[in-house]
């Protein structure tokens, strides 16, 4: 098993930014086999959104369009941690972020249901 726990949410005008952190913990042995770690987003009304995602071991990283040259995905394996940057923020960015790791093999980073874990969310609210 993998917890997940994401901070860094908050409320901002529209052009600022914000960095959200998400902390992996667990047995080593899961820790270790984690593929890759994503980032989503969920508005109210709205479906669960792939943001960003980063391979566990590479680091390479997957973007949404609509976030591509604003947001950035980063990790600190020593650490545990996994990180989005998100600069430029617009009010459609306004929803709950969630981290989700994922063991699974492949490269289906953009789908929810291939990860396994999930943090419990954190609100990101960008007023105009």
């Amino acid at each position: 098993q993998v917890q997940l726990v994401e901070s860094g949410g908050g409320l901002v005008q529209a052009g600022g930014s914000l960095r959200l952190s998400c902390a992996a913990s667990g047995r080593t042995f899961s820790i270790i086999s984690i593929n890759a770690m994503g980032w989503f987003r969920q508005a109210p009304g709205r479906e669960r959104e792939f943001v960003a995602a980063i391979t566990w071991s590479g680091g390479s990283s997957f973007y949404a369009d609509s976030v591509k040259g604003r947001f950035t995905i980063s990790r600190d394996n020593a650490k545990n941690m996994v990180y989005l940057q998100m600069n430029s923020l617009k009010p459609e960015d306004t929803a709950v972020y969630y981290c989700a790791a994922s063991p699974r093999g492949g490269r289906d980073f953009y789908t929810a249901s291939w990860y396994n874990y999930w943090g419990q969310g954190t609100q990101v609210t960008v007023s105009s």
